[in-house]
C-alpha cells in the first residue's frame, strides 16, 4: 500500500553512443556480436513462468547471410494460445493491485539494465537478425527503448495525477483501472523498441498481455524476455507466443476477455483484425480499445528557396537509412526544377560513398531488406521502373540475393507524380522523385496531399517563412510528424510523439501520454461527507 505521493526520476533521452573506432562500446558490440553470430540459440514460448517447445521449429537466418543459421524457434498452437490467455487473465487480478509506483520500478530497471549489461547484447541481436548496423540499433534497440520505458513512467504519473475539482463537503476522485480483460500485442520486424513497448505501455498500466511478435524479430524479442524476466515482470503479465499469424489471432480476438490490440505492422493486416474485432462485438465484455500505426509515404517536399545541399542529405539519410525500411522512411519526393540539379548531384555524389554489406562491417551503411518476398517484391518495382517510359533510374537499380538480401539504394525520376512507386508503399531502398515547375508550387502541394492513402510523416525544406506557414497549413492531414527543414525520420521519445493517421494508423502517439491513456479504463469517484437527510430541495419551499 503506497504511503506517500512519489516523485519519479526525471526522464532525459539516452546520449547515444559513437561507436568510433577502438572505443569500448565499439569493441564490446562487436565482440558481442561474433560470440552470438557463431552460436546456435534454441528459443522456446513463454506461458506463465514457464518456456514452451513444441518441437515444430524455424530457422533463424540472418538477412545478410541467409545460408548461415543462429538458432530456431518453437512454434505455438492453438491450444497454447489458450493457455497463454488463461494463464494472463490469472495473473491479471495481482498485477492490476499492485501499486503504481512498483509497476514504475519494474521498467525503470528495465531501462538501467539495458543501458548497461544488456546495451551490447540488444544491440547485436538487432544488428544479426534484423540486419541493422551499428548506429541504427543504437538508437532503436538501445536509446528509442529506454526512452520509452522512463518517459513512460514519467507519462504514467501525470496521468494518475490528474484530478477532478472538488466542492464542498464533496471529493471527487478519479481512478485509473486497467481493462478487464487481456491486450493483444503484435509487433513488427523493424523496431526492436516498438516490439518491447506494446506489450510493456499496456503492461505498465496494470494490464495484462499476450505478445505476438514478428517472425523476424523472435531473436531480438527473446533478448526483450530476457530483459523484462530480470527487471521484474512477474510470470503471466507478458505472456510470448509465436507461430501463424491468423491462428494466433482468430484464437485471441474470439475470446470474451479480450479488452484491446496494441499493434504496428501493415494497413491490410490493422484493416483486417479491426473488421474482425467489429464481427465478433457483441462476444466481448467490453468495447476493445483499438490502437495502431500502420503503413506510410512519407514525402520531402522542397521549395526553391530551400537548401540544396540539406535537401539532398535528407533524401539520402531519409530513404535509405535502415534500407528504407522504416514506416516514416522517405519515399517520394516533389523537387523544384530550379534547384534540381543542384540537388541531384550532391544527391548523387553521396550515393557513390555508400557501402553495402554486412552490419559486422561497420563501414556499411546499407545492409539486407528482411527477407526474400520483401526482397522480390522490391526487385519487381525495380524492374518495372527500367522499361517504363514515365520513369528513370538516376541510381542504383541493382540487386543481389544470392548471399544475402541486399538491394542497391535506388532513385527514380519520374514525369508522372501519381506513377505507381510515388503512391505504393514499398518498403524497402527506393525513392521516387518528381520535379515540378517553380511556379506551381502551390498546385505541387495538392499533389503531396492527395497522392497518398497515408498520412504519417513528411518533411518540407525552404527558407522562406511566408512558404512554410503556408505548406505547413495546406499539408495539415498529409503527416501525423510533419518536419521542417529535417528528414522525416528520427523521431524521438518525450520530443516528436509518433504516429499519424488516414491509412496510417489511430495517431495515438506511442511513446506519449495520449498512448497510455488508452490502456486504462477510468472510474470516477465522489464521497461525500454530510450526506442530505431530507428529499426537499428549496424550491419546494411555499
Amino acid at each position: 500500500m503506497a504511503s506517500g505521493f512519489y516523485q519519479v526520476p526525471k526522464a532525459v533521452n539516452e546520449p547515444v553512443k559513437s561507436y568510433l573506432p577502438n572505443s569500448p562500446e565499439r569493441i564490446e558490440l562487436l565482440e558481442t556480436y561474433k560470440k552470438m553470430y557463431n552460436e546456435q540459440i534454441d528459443i522456446p514460448f513463454y506461458i506463465g513462468g514457464k518456456e514452451i517447445r513444441t518441437g515444430n521449429t524455424v530457422s533463424i537466418r540472418p538477412p545478410h547471410d541467409h545460408q548461415h543459421t543462429v538458432g530456431q524457434y518453437h512454434r505455438a498452437e492453438k491450444k497454447h494460445v489458450t493457455e497463454a490467455i488463461e494463464n494472463a487473465l490469472a495473473a491479471r487480478e495481482a498485477w492490476a493491485k499492485t501499486s503504481w509506483e512498483h509497476r514504475a520500478a519494474i521498467f525503470l530497471k528495465a531501462a538501467e539494465l539495458l543501458a548497461g549489461p544488456y546495451r551490447a547484447r540488444m544491440n547485436a541481436a538487432t544488428m544479426i537478425a534484423q540486419s541493422k548496423n551499428v548506429f541504427q540499433a543504437e538508437i532503436d534497440a538501445a536509446c528509442e527503448l529506454i526512452d520509452f520505458f522512463k518517459f513512460n513512467v514519467e507519462f504514467m504519473t501525470e496521468i494518475y495525477s490528474n484530478q477532478p475539482e472538488s466542492a464542498p463537503g464533496i471529493w471527487n476522485r478519479m481512478e485509473y483501472r486497467p481493462l478487464e480483460g487481456f491486450v493483444y500485442a503484435i509487433t513488427p520486424f523493424n523496431f526492436t523498441s516498438i516490439c518491447a513497448n506494446l506489450p510493456a505501455a499496456p503492461a505498465m498500466m496494470g494490464n495484462v498481455c499476450i505478445w505476438k511478435p514478428s517472425n523476424t524479430q523472435v531473436y531480438s524479442a527473446k533478448v526483450i524476455v530476457d530483459l523484462f524476466k530480470e527487471a521484474g515482470v512477474p510470470d503471466g503479465v507478458i505472456n510470448v507466443v509465436y507461430g501463424d499469424a491468423k491462428m494466433i489471432s482468430d484464437t485471441v480476438l474470439s475470446h470474451r476477455e479480450f479488452s484491446g490490440i496494441h499493434f504496428t505492422g501493415s494497413t491490410n493486416v490493422f484493416q483486417s483484425l479491426w473488421k474482425q474485432i467489429g464481427e465478433n462485438i457483441h462476444n466481448y465484455k467490453s468495447y476493445p480499445r483499438i490502437v495502431g500505426e500502420t503503413g506510410g509515404k512519407d514525402f520531402i517536399w522542397a521549395h526553391a528557396s530551400a537548401n540544396p545541399q540539406q535537401i539532398a542529405t535528407a533524401i539520402v539519410r531519409g530513404a535509405f537509412e535502415y534500407q528504407g525500411q522504416k514506416c516514416s522512411a522517405a519515399s517520394r519526393a516533389y523537387i523544384p526544377k530550379s534547384i534540381w540539379n543542384e540537388v541531384k548531384e550532391t544527391m548523387l555524389n553521396q550515393l557513390k560513398t555508400i557501402k553495402i554489406g554486412s552490419p559486422e562491417d561497420t563501414s556499411n551503411f546499407i545492409n539486407a531488406v528482411i527477407h526474400e518476398n520483401s526482397f522480390d517484391k522490391i526487385a519487381r518495382y525495380i524492374d518495372a521502373a527500367k522499361e517504363d517510359d514515365e520513369a528513370t533510374i538516376i541510381a542504383g537499380g541493382g540487386y543481389d540475393k544470392s548471399k544475402g538480401y541486399f538491394i542497391e539504394p535506388t532513385v527514380i525520376v519520374t514525369t508522372d507524380p501519381k506513377y505507381t512507386t510515388m503512391c505504393t508503399e514499398l518498403f524497402g531502398p527506393v525513392i521516387t522523385i518528381y520535379v515540378y515547375e517553380d511556379a506551381t508550387w502551390k498546385e505541387s502541394l495538392t499533389l503531396v496531399d492527395e497522392t497518398s492513402e497515408y498520412a504519417l510523416t513528411g518533411a518540407i525544406f525552404s527558407g522562406d517563412r511566408y512558404v512554410i506557414d503556408y505548406a505547413t497549413d495546406a499539408l495539415e492531414n498529409a503527416a501525423g510528424n510533419f518536419y521542417i527543414n529535417d528528414k522525416p525520420t528520427g523521431a524521438v521519445v518525450g520530443q516528436q510523439p509518433f504516429g499519424g493517421a488516414r491509412g496510417s494508423g489511430t495517431n495515438d502517439k506511442a511513446g506519449s501520454v495520449w498512448n497510455l491513456l488508452r490502456w486504462c479504463s477510468n472510474r470516477t469517484i465522489k464521497e461525500t461527507f454530510v450526506p442530505a437527510t431530507d428529499y426537499k430541495y428549496p424550491f419546494l419551499e411555499q
